[in-house]
């Protein structure tokens, strides 16, 4: 395993390769269903922005190890989808760490050379202070959700929480399975949580307060806090940030913080979708 002390700017890491797999095609966001994706202009059903950003992760974990999962940041940019069968090449290179104790850039092309998504992670040299548990109350997810819409994202106050308990041996266990991810660190006793189980949590922070159409998982921001173990109830709690219409398409952009057995911070994400895809012709 590559160490990030031995790293040098500029540096390329070994290619990351996966064949983009849709698990989504049931799920309630029919974007990831194919003859609707294609209203939209897709070729097919999106490959969730989840599943992507699982894939670049590999890389870092590699690199970063159990120390980034416990404190490091990462950004990801998600520009054009990736269909079910799709090669999937993660290109990582070590930049310039700056003020932080390291720093990867990464690129995920498609296998006709597009580039798809970027993303950066890094470990920071000085602790980033978890922002307070009691800025981001626990609320009540709606009995029934209102349709997604300008009105009504304005209209929440603080988001319903989401909890979860992160099931290493079962349910996260088979996410990797589906990403084709064998890192070590997510298996086993003292096994971690995967950060893209995480960020599934965090799509479901917008899904499970509106009713949505389809709609478009497009960036996250994270920082992480502390690991996350088998067994933890962790729960997503949040705020709308900002509302916005680019191009024809409106998005979101939620203010997110998860929190471990009611207490401990775990990570903050800036998470953003495009809640109202402007379809081919409008």
């Amino acid at each position: 395993m590559l160490r990030f002390a031995a790293l040098r700017p500029g540096q390329e890491l070994p290619e990351h390769t996966v064949r983009a797999r849709n698990f989504a095609t049931a799920s309630e966001n029919k974007i990831h269903e194919d003859s609707v994706a294609k209203q939209y202009g897709f070729a097919g059903g999106l490959v969730p922005g989840v599943t992507v950003y699982a894939y670049m992760t590999r890389p870092v974990v590699e690199v970063l190890g159990r120390d980034w999962l416990a404190y490091g940041t990462a950004t990801a940019r998600f520009l054009k989808p990736f269909y079910e069968g799709e090669m999937v090449r993660v290109r990582t290179r070590a930049a310039d760490a700056g003020s932080d104790l390291a720093r990867l850039e990464l690129e995920a092309y498609n296998g006709d050379g597009q580039l798809c998504a970027v993303a950066s992670a890094a470990l920071p040299a000085t602790l980033t202070a978890p922002p307070a548990v009691t800025g981001y109350p626990a609320a009540t997810l709606p009995a029934q959700r209102p349709p997604v819409s300008e009105e009504a994202l304005r209209a929440i106050g603080a988001l319903g929480t989401v909890e979860a308990t992160y099931d290493a041996r079962v349910k996260a266990a088979r996410f990797c399975d589906e990403i084709g991810d064998d890192w070590g660190g997510y298996f086993g006793p003292g096994a971690v949580g995967h950060p893209g189980v995480l960020i599934r949590y965090a799509n479901s922070a917008l899904a499970l307060n509106v009713l949505l159409n389809p709609w478009i998982h497009v960036s996250s921001d994270i920082t992480h806090f502390s690991l996350v173990r088998d067994g933890d109830v962790v729960s997503t709690r949040g705020r709308v940030a900002s509302l916005f219409e680019r191009k024809g398409h409106k998005f979101v952009d939620l203010d997110l913080l998860m929190v471990a057995n009611g207490e401990r911070p775990i990570m903050h994400v800036r998470h953003t979708a495009i809640y109202d895809v402007r379809k081919v012709g409008e």
